[in-house]
């Protein structure tokens, strides 16, 4: 906490020959994906008009798509703060931007009005901000809408098909043979982001974020036939819809079993969940992430959700390195985390409220799972030391806590509600 924290410095347009450089390499690396490309609407953007470029986030293949699709028009990206580790100046001379996951951050805003105006860049911004753990959208946040008509700038959509099943964030890095296309469209003009509210922009930009992974694999009848695909599975399907134990789902080859009732599943090469001896409680996975969901709202609900486990703490407070700290004990309640440790230096407390979802990874950077949290002062990476899949889990209670605590302070700035 004693380090020297980095100056601001404002966004750098891409030179013209590393913007070429990008899409080439880009272009080149997903010829072996048998990439295409679908454009619509895209007539109406002028060449040299900046633009927002919203895109879904599903895998490590999304940057190459957007340099692909976009170059060579000048990009900044907003990138998270860890991209930069050990490479800031690299990172920077392409373009991006960065921030703190899911930490509010004002200068953020300023620095995409710079690169837009000033500039007269584009910008990329990846609004999920985590990967998508299920195949499906994640949580936006509710500024996006009074962001966009801020910056009063045409608004884009990369969606990417196939991505996601390629490389799902579950299965430790590990590639499938499957051809990956995108769908590039003008979704708003300058003209109608004046006209329309923020919240009916927000309804524009969740109807664009409306995508299920599973589901288009399962109607295009993609076929993944490697024999790993359910290796670590259990990291999103942690708990058995049978026995409704929560510590015992391991996914290995092409199963996901159950090692306290013994209940097995098989994930078919379209993508199905298929039980090997009775019922199939749920054939599509993001339908039994949803009921994994639904539990922890039960659990909030009834007043019994309690996440404590020992982890190993790493500490982010510049863009030279990741610095692991020490030891300690993480806790996650109603009331939000607490994070003590290092033989008594780290008192870390992050309420509830303070943000609509959790910055939370499998295999992260191949060191493993983390929960992450933090401020403007520091990011905590804290490594769960038990066997215990919880990352999803915590994900989940973060933000059926937050939805929750925003729905009772609605409900009490509600006319119905005072009356």
């Amino acid at each position: 906490m004693a380090l020297k924290r980095p100056r601001h410095r404002k966004p750098i347009k891409p030179i013209l020959p590393i913007r070429v450089l990008l899409k080439l390499v880009s272009s080149v690396m997903l010829i072996f994906d048998g990439f295409k490309c679908q454009r619509i609407g895209m007539e109406k953007l002028g060449k040299d008009e900046p633009c927002l470029i919203l895109m879904n986030h599903s895998s490590f293949v999304d940057l190459e798509i957007a340099e692909a699709v976009m170059g060579p028009r000048p990009l900044n990206i907003i990138c998270t703060t860890d991209g930069l580790l050990g490479k800031e100046w690299l990172m920077r001379l392409i373009g991006c931007i960065p921030t703190r996951k899911f930490v509010t951050d004002s200068v953020l805003v300023k620095d995409m009005v710079y690169a837009l105006k000033t500039l007269k860049s584009s910008v990329l911004m990846y609004p999920e901000a985590g990967y998508s753990f299920d195949g499906t959208a994640t949580v936006l946040p509710d500024v996006l809408g009074k962001c966009v008509k801020l910056l009063g700038v045409p608004v884009v959509m990369i969606t990417t098909y196939g991505a996601y099943s390629k490389d799902p964030l579950y299965n430790n890095l590990q590639k499938r043979r499957v051809k990956v296309t995108a769908k590039v469209e003008y979704v708003l003009s300058p003209e109608e982001v004046g006209q329309k509210t923020a919240a009916e922009i927000n309804e524009v930009i969740q109807q664009c974020f409306s995508f299920d992974n599973f589901k288009w694999q399962q109607e295009n009848k993609v076929r993944i036939r490697e024999k790993f695909r359910a290796d670590f599975l259990n990291r999103l399907l942690y708990k058995c819809p049978s026995c409704l134990s929560e510590e015992h789902m391991h996914g290995d080859g092409i199963m996901i079993s159950c090692g306290h009732c013994g209940k097995q599943y098989e994930l078919t090469e379209f993508g199905h969940i298929k039980a090997v001896k009775g019922e199939t409680e749920f054939s599509h996975i993001p339908d039994w992430y949803r009921w994994e969901r639904e539990c922890v709202r039960k659990e909030i609900l009834e007043g019994v959700y309690h996440m404590e486990l020992p982890v190993d703490i790493c500490m982010l407070v510049n863009s030279k390195c990741i610095y692991r700290v020490g030891e300690g004990m993480l806790k996650h309640t109603m009331d939000g985390f607490h994070l003590t440790g290092c033989e008594g230096a780290l008192d870390y407390i992050q309420k509830a409220k303070t943000s609509y979802t959790l910055n939370s990874d499998f295999y992260w950077y191949q060191l493993g799972d983390v929960i992450g949290i933090g401020d403007h002062n520091a990011l905590y990476y804290c490594f769960p030391k038990t066997n215990k899949d919880v990352v999803a889990k915590a994900r989940l209670a973060t933000e059926e806590i937050y939805k929750m605590l925003h729905q009772e302070k609605s409900a009490k700035r509600s006319p119905v509600a005072e009356g």
